[in-house]
């Protein structure tokens, strides 16, 4: 993937998450989907990580990971990238933390902090999960998160919260 000059290059990290249909092979296809996002290159991904649900408890382990791209989108034509993705894994949308095959999140994009109808940066809630923290400190180890500082510090304020490193990256 080459950029025009004219293009600006943007850094973002993407949170991926799937617990129905085998959920690491739709978190492994999505690496290869997100390789394939317009305008866009994948730089590198984390590890998949087991854990358990948050807030509805009733429903079977999550596999999570961290990507990391380049890309000239903006930050809404990359979220409606990722949508796309989503739905193509036949994400459905039931009630807040339902079951899912695939679910995508911008976590950060550069350094931008916005609060609009459908976007909020960075990710309201990644400093509070485990499941975001771990994989995010694998793929950018001295990572700050926009208004809530360093992954690692952050990382230690969720113990308790148990993430199981898959053995097949």
């Amino acid at each position: 993937m080459s950029f025009s000059i004219s293009q600006r290059v943007h850094q973002a990290f993407i949170a991926l998450g799937s617990n129905l249909d085998d959920p690491a092979s739709h978190v492994r296809q999505a690496f290869d989907e997100l390789a394939r996002l317009p305008s866009s290159r994948l730089l590198t991904h984390s590890a998949l990580y087991r854990t358990a649900p948050v807030g509805r408890l009733d429903q079977p382990d999550f596999i999570n990971a961290v990507a990391k791209i380049e890309t000239t989108l903006t930050p809404h034509s990359l979220l409606k990238a990722l949508l796309e993705v989503e739905y193509s894994h036949g994400r459905v949308r039931e009630y807040p933390n339902a079951p899912r095959t695939l679910d995508l999140d911008i976590l950060m994009y550069d350094d931008l902090q916005c609060d609009e109808p459908g976007l909020i940066l960075p990710h309201p809630r990644m400093h509070q999960r485990a499941f975001v923290l771990q994989p995010l400190l694998e793929v950018a180890p001295d990572c700050l998160i926009p208004g809530r500082g360093a992954v690692i510090e952050l990382l230690a304020d969720c113990r308790g919260q148990q993430v199981k490193q898959e053995q097949n990256k």
